[in-house]
């Protein structure tokens, strides 16, 4: 048994259609309704009267459980475990991974198709707040990404803001392609202390404001940033500890999904309602890598999807942690 799982995530990273993706899916609520003792609970708690037959009628466990339940199947022992970031006094998420390759798997190959290998870049990281603690799961897949390119100026940047704008200008100015992955905060920090004019360097925000600086929107966000680099649009990554797979926005904070992960939008006061497109209302996730824990997470993140298959997040539902989760209230 203990091989299966990975064999279920096998299948769903040849997923090239929204029919395979259905029929995966159900083989791996199947498995984890089986085998994962906290997610069994909450379906008996759920009080079913049959087996699912459409994605809207499988229960979405919310990801809170991470805070409080230890959320993976019986069969395999973890080998990592993530936590969560959080302001003092918040009680932190943690994820148990039982096969790292899954994780660097997933991340790996998403990356790639959206923005090609990562030996093709110079991949720059500025992520105070995530760097500076144990159990990232951010500073885990970048720390690959930066090794995977192999450029010589690849790598994090913490408080050398100094170093980090003069190879920005070095490498906009070679025509190097460049990828800056910041946290917000630290991103508008930045350029407000350095403000440079780099078109070619692509930058891309993640996570919020981590209490470091006042909550502002998207757009603000991203204008000020535009502003101060002198790039045309700004990248987004989405992504969380309870999840093993991120979205990605190339421009106006529109995001796409890898085939193996779908979001979908549940009515605010109707958690067992059908999804629902174009409105705005709560975000559930199916992510397909998260085999050895929970596929089907609804969170507390305020979105809409369109019929592309896209979406896009506008916050958080009231009353709810703020956590970096790439949300800017």
């Amino acid at each position: 048994m203990s091989g299966f799982p990975e064999q279920l995530w096998l299948k769903a990273k040849d997923i090239d259609n929204l029919e395979d993706f259905k029929e995966i899916a159900f083989e791996v609520f199947r498995y984890q309704s089986e085998n994962s003792p906290v997610y069994r609970e909450f379906l008996k708690l759920c009080h079913l009267d049959s087996a699912p037959t459409v994605l809207s009628d499988i229960p979405f466990m919310p990801v809170e459980f991470f805070k409080t339940h230890k959320v993976h199947d019986s069969f395999n022992d973890p080998e990592l475990v993530f936590t969560s970031s959080g302001t003092t006094g918040m009680v932190q998420s943690s994820h148990f991974v039982s096969n790292p390759k899954t994780y660097q798997d997933s991340f790996r190959t998403s990356f790639t198709s959206f923005y090609g290998a990562p030996g093709k870049h110079c991949i720059l990281a500025l992520l105070p707040g995530y760097l500076e603690r144990e159990g990232s799961s951010l500073v885990y897949m970048m720390d690959h990404l930066i090794r995977d390119s192999g450029h010589p100026y690849s790598g994090f940047y913490l408080d050398q803001y100094g170093s980090l704008a003069q190879r920005l200008v070095e490498l906009n100015q070679n025509g190097t392609s460049t990828i800056l992955v910041g946290v917000s905060f630290a991103l508008l920090d930045f350029f407000e202390q350095h403000p440079m004019n780099i078109p070619g360097i692509l930058i891309m925000e993640t996570g919020g404001m981590k209490g470091r600086r006042k909550e502002i929107v998207r757009e603000d966000l991203h204008r000020i940033i535009i502003e101060k680099s002198g790039v045309r649009e700004i990248h987004s990554e989405y992504g969380m500890t309870e999840l093993l797979s991120q979205a990605y926005s190339q421009s106006n904070g529109i995001f796409k999904t890898p085939p193996w992960m779908q979001v979908f939008i549940r009515e605010l006061h109707n958690p067992f309602g059908s999804f629902i497109e174009g409105a705005s209302g709560l975000v559930n996730i199916v992510d397909l890598a998260n085999i050895h824990s929970c596929s089907f997470l609804a969170t507390k993140d305020l979105g809409r999807k369109y019929a592309d298959g896209t979406f896009e997040v506008l916050g958080r539902m009231d009353e709810s942690d703020i956590r970096g989760c790439n949300l800017m209230i």
